[in-house]
């Protein structure tokens, strides 16, 4: 390892830190998972922002460093149209950091910064500047005593470049960076300067001292608990201390540039080995987190930075958008590029990143060819400085699917400007077209109906967790989309209660049956007022209940007893529970990376999609199964607690990626191993589970997995069945329940052996039965009709006589009443009048069928058989004439 490569520089900056106090901490996942407005993990302080803004400590942790993977290229925060046009702009970086919760601040900030650059870097105390903030009088002073710096090498700035906020309000507080000059060869003056933005003096690391709180009204107060937060972009200190303005001439970089340049050439084009290199490593690290392409949030973000790829990789060498060949430069141990020492996963995940960045791209070329073909049609006569038309954009977008960021990509390489305003129109236009095919129909009037009903009630009180009945008042009764107030025996309709012991559908948990009985108010003369709820469902934060009327009335405002279907409750806690310990034991014995994609829990099954790049192998279910059942048997408790979101996820419980979180209180369900964020009902102890059986395990879509299994009850009755079945098979065998497997195998070779017989039987009914037309050049031909053989007997048959090479053969067969008539002609004789030739003939006699020279099949009319023989006769005579 280099010392001064991308790994050494971050192993240097770990080790001086936990030298220097600091906890260790792995990089939290680029999925940000405690930020919702965040769709990344776009800086290091991210998964300490609980701590920063409570002023508490991070697992009894006060100090604490690491190495964060980050992402820009979406939300807010976006570098992805920069990236190849500059020399300092990623999609995917790490972030170097070192933070304080309330322990040291300013002097030891300063002071631990400064030996870093100087002593283990090596950085030149002579190419060093420092900014402050222009109030920061304290931060001045301890620079100026700790470098020894002039007055003029320690510059004051005024803007908010030097003011860090988390927002509008909260903790705040004055920046000071450390700035590197590459010397005067280079444009650019210092920070603070008119020529500042030159690339000579270049941000190297940016120490935040977080001080104050700003109120609504703007005022700053202090802060109780004084924090630190420090951030070095990895790739930008590894320029520096090998001395490139650029940081696509790091080690790093280099290597995936040259591989970039072996798989797709033109070694000139610059931008686009850069943007492949950056790319490759924002995709296979969100592929390794479980992400997939997709066209909604995050999984659009990673759908775009590929398919940005693939453009430019295209735009190489359009017969060649194989940019997965790309990826082991980052993943085999010894490469140049290699991450896989710091970031284990993406050895892990390899064969997955590959498959998906594989198919993403094939998936796309057409799309790119057609869209690459129209837009030059419309480009191609447009000067650098002419306008592309919005409504040219929007048609590619709109009826090709070609993305708008690599029009956009393409009008900047040609000089070009866009129509902005006319590809918005566009896109307005259609929203507008949706809008007005979708307002009116049933589903969203319902839905204004329950927010109406929902501002009117506020939300069900749910207690089902803890009882299976309860008396409940009707606030709302809805018939065919409407509110009604009252409802008759025999009537479907919905029922609002202002207290429901009904689990509404969520989470992947089917919703609860069972029945509503009025108590109160006067009964109908057959007796109750009964309503069978078949179904609960959530809508506006309301359980709704749908409800068919089995007797009697009910009326708004009528009191009644709300009770559940308890043993479909208890089948779907049982499959519920399950499901959890399913997840836990895929990333503890399958990969560490798997992640639930979707869940089912029905009353008689459960279904759990998840990512994995192949299918499980026999073994690898029989393990899952074995291990469920294992912690099944082992009997925990199954335990509820309440906290924060953040402190869940610290407390390391998984999130699951596109459900909807409260940040102050969350419901977490742990079980063993397993530790989920969830709503759902669950058994007291794994042990009421009973037992578990996967049924079935199949792929539903790139990289994406599909197990379905039963528990309880329904693994004995499957065993029964299964049992039923294997006795069933042993007495029609006559062996022991214990010898079936070798009394199949048995029967199967018996089989074989009869079906070999029977062929050899078959061929020998062929060659006994047809007469040998002699022609000429020594050609014979054999042609016959054998109602009765099977075509494979026929076609087992031809290989052997195709091999007479002036020998040709004409069989037919019948199958469902049409026949098959297979044509074979050896080598010699196929030259002159090969099979397919032949099958030309029987056009008139509506013949459908091909092949090549020397083997063909065709199917025709039975009783057409004898005269397609006769045409042949005819045909090959005609050919080789005697």
């Amino acid at each position: 390892m280099s010392s001064g490569s991308l790994s050494s520089i971050r192993k240097k900056f770990l080790e001086f830190f936990v030298k220097n106090g600091h906890k260790l901490y792995a990089s939290a996942p680029l999925v940000a998972t405690g930020d919702a407005s965040l769709l990344f993990t776009s800086a290091g302080m991210v998964p300490f922002k609980q701590a920063f803004t409570s002023g508490s400590s991070v697992d009894g942790a006060k100090t604490a460093v690491s190495s964060q993977k980050c992402l820009r290229a979406g939300g807010k925060h976006n570098d992805l149209e920069n990236v190849g046009y500059t020399n300092r702009h990623h999609t995917f970086f790490e972030m170097l950091g070192n933070f304080s919760f309330g322990d040291y601040f300013k002097e030891r900030a300063i002071e631990l910064a400064w030996r870093f650059v100087t002593e283990e870097m090596c950085l030149s105390k002579d190419r060093l500047w420092i900014t402050v903030y222009s109030e920061d009088q304290e931060a001045f002073d301890i620079w100026k005593k700790i470098t020894g710096f002039p007055d003029d090498r320690i510059i004051k700035i005024s803007t908010s470049d030097n003011f860090w906020s988390m927002g509008d309000t909260g903790p705040c507080g004055p920046c000071s960076e450390i700035f590197y000059d590459y010397g005067e060869h280079v444009q650019g003056g210092p920070p603070g300067s008119k020529d500042a933005d030159g690339p000579r003096f270049t941000e190297v690391w940016n120490l935040v001292f977080m001080q104050f709180c700003r109120d609504e009204h703007g005022e700053l107060n202090p802060l109780p608990h004084k924090c630190i937060d420090t951030g070095m972009g990895l790739e930008r200190a590894a320029a520096v201390v090998q001395g490139v303005c650029d940081n696509y001439d790091t080690d790093l970089f280099k290597a995936v540039i040259r591989k970039s340049q072996d798989v797709f050439g033109s070694p000139d084009n610059s931008i686009a080995h850069r943007v492949i290199a950056d790319h490759i490593r924002a995709a296979a690290f969100l592929i390794s987190e479980g992400l997939s392409p997709g066209n909604e949030g995050r999984n659009y973000v990673l759908r775009r930075i590929i398919r940005r790829a693939v453009r430019y990789a295209y735009q190489l060498d359009p017969s060649n958008v194989a940019i997965h060949e790309v990826l082991p430069v980052l993943t085999k141990e010894g490469s140049a590029g290699y991450m896989g020492d710091a970031y284990p996963e993406l050895v892990r995940c390899e064969q997955s990143i590959t498959s998906t960045l594989r198919s993403e791209g094939e998936g796309f070329v057409d799309t790119l060819r057609r869209g690459m073909a129209l837009l030059e049609k419309e480009i191609g006569g447009l000067s650098p400085g002419q306008v592309l038309l919005g409504d040219v954009a929007f048609k590619l977008y709109d009826t090709f699917g070609f993305p708008l960021d690599i029009t956009l990509d393409i009008a900047k390489e040609r000089g070009l400007k866009f129509d902005q305003e006319g590809f918005n129109k566009g896109m307005g236009e259609q929203k507008a077209r949706s809008r007005k095919h979708w307002v009116g129909s049933g589903e969203d009037a319902s839905h204004r109906l329950w927010e109406e009903l929902q501002a009117q009630h506020k939300n069900t009180r749910f207690v089902g967790y803890d009882c299976c009945s309860t008396k409940a008042s009707v606030l709302s009764i809805t018939r065919d989309g409407m509110a009604v107030q009252s409802v008759n025996s025999g009537e479907k309709a919905c029922l609002l209660l202002d207290v429901s012991p009904f689990y509404a559908e969520s989470g992947g948990q089917e919703g609860d049956k069972g029945s509503i009985t009025g108590v109160s108010g006067v009964k109908n003369s057959g007796g109750a007022n009964i309503a069978e709820v078949t179904y609960t469902r959530k809508a506006s934060n309301l359980h709704i209940h749908e409800c068919t009327i089995t007797s009697g009335v009910f009326n708004v405002g009528d009191t009644v007893d709300a009770a559940i279907d308890v043993d479909r409750r208890e089948r779907l806690k049982a499959n519920h529970s399950a499901t959890h310990i399913l997840h836990s034991v895929l990333r503890t014995h399958i990969d560490g990376n798997i992640q639930q994609k979707g869940s089912l829990v029905a009353e008689d099954k459960l279904r759990f999609d998840f990512n994995y790049a192949s299918a499980l192998t026999k073994e690898q279910i029989a393990l899952i199964e074995r291990e469920v059942n294992r912690r099944i048997m082992s009997n925990k408790p199954v335990l509820t607690d309440h906290c924060s979101f953040e402190a869940a996820v610290q407390g390391g419980a998984i999130a699951l990626f596109g459900e909807k979180y409260s940040e102050h209180s969350v419901r977490v369900v742990s079980m063993g191993d397993s530790k989920e964020l969830c709503g759902g009902t669950h058994v007291r102890y794994t042990g009421d589970i009973g037992a578990f059986k996967i049924v079935s395990e199949s792929g539903i879509a790139l990289g994406v997995r599909r197990i379905e299994a039963i528990t309880g009850q329904s693994v004995v009755d499957g065993l029964r069945k299964d049992g039923d079945i294997l006795l069933h098979i042993s007495e029609r065998l006559g062996v022991p329940v214990g010898e079936v497997s070798e009394g199949l195998e048995r029967l199967l070779k018996e089989k074989l052996e009869l079906k070999k017989k029977l062929v050899c039987a078959w061929h020998e009914i062929i060659k006994s039965s047809i007469s040998p037309v002699n022609c000429g050049a020594g050609v014979v031909l054999h042609c016959g009709y054998f109602p009765t053989i099977p075509v494979d007997a026929i076609m087992e048959f031809m290989k052997s006589a195709r091999k007479a090479e002036r020998g040709i053969f004409a069989i037919a067969t019948a199958v469902d009443g049409k026949a098959v008539l297979i044509i074979g002609v050896g080598d010699t004789a196929s030259k002159v009048l090969g099979a397919s030739e032949l099958v030309k003939t029987l056009a008139d006699l509506q013949g459908k069928g091909g092949g090549n020279a020397g083997l063909a099949r065709v199917s025709l009319e039975v009783g057409n058989v004898q005269e397609a023989l006769s045409t042949i006769l005819n045909k090959v005579t005609a050919a080789f004439p005697t």
